[in-house]
């Protein structure tokens, strides 16, 4: 067993899950969405793009690009966050949004999740 592989997948496994943790619920109640959970998020997936950095292959370039898109909507859905907080202008249309954009992150989420599930299936003993 690959110790490497081990902590990979675990990794952009928790990315994933954490992600949905955030996202799931009713996008105008900001009492079901977590705000530690979306921090969390943000954390395990800037560890999973630094875990996909070293790989030179066709798929290690797009299991990297799903990572970096996932940190971008992410990093913007913190600020959108911590800026409606800071400002006192909370509104469904601004919770909306972050809610959104961790959705989108999800997606990269999932699709990274995807292609190293196929990648270890095809992948010789």
């Amino acid at each position: 067993m690959n110790l490497q592989k081990v902590i990979s997948g675990f990794f952009f496994i928790l990315a994933m899950t954490l992600n949905f943790g955030f996202f799931y619920g009713d996008l105008t109640n900001p009492e079901l969405h977590s705000v530690y959970e979306l921090f969390a998020a943000l954390v395990v997936s800037l560890i999973t793009t630094i875990l996909k950095i070293g790989d030179k292959t066709q798929l290690g370039a797009v299991l990297l690009a799903t990572s970096l898109v996932a940190d971008l909507q992410l990093i913007v859905a913190v600020t959108v966050w911590t800026l409606i907080q800071y400002l006192g202008i909370v509104s469904i249309e601004a919770f909306a949004a972050i809610v959104s954009l961790s959705g989108g992150a999800l997606l990269a989420n999932v699709t990274s999740v995807i292609l190293y599930i196929g990648e270890t299936l095809k992948s010789k003993r």
